[in-house]
């Protein structure tokens, strides 16, 4: 299992839009369930595939990256490629279900 890479709204700009390759964005908060629920999930998937990069950005202490994305529920996926946004999924998953997502932006 990896550790997440921490976003932030000072640091989504060059973490995540200046990033190449696939980068897999979780909006989420410590006080959402599902979100908790995901969280190994995210670890499995960054510690197995070097082809992404996996983060998470906190909505409740970086409110104005998920407002930019119109993030209205948690957990909420966007995975970017190239820096530029290529696929958004809500509600928690099953890894297989969530790997298979990736996939199809890679």
């Amino acid at each position: 299992m990896a550790e997440l890479k921490q976003i932030t709204d000072a640091t989504f700009p060059t973490e995540v839009e200046g990033s190449k390759g696939v980068f897999v964005l979780d909006f989420w908060a410590p006080w959402c369930g599902p979100c908790r629920m995901m969280e190994p999930i995210l670890k499995e998937v960054a510690g197995e595939d070097s082809d992404i990069t996996v983060g998470q950005l906190n909505v409740d202490e970086n409110p104005q990256t998920a407002m930019k994305f119109e993030v209205m529920s948690i957990p909420t996926f966007i995975i970017f490629k190239d820096g530029k946004l290529a696929k958004r999924m809500t509600g928690a998953m099953q890894k297989a279900a969530f790997v298979k997502e990736i996939n199809t932006v890679k």
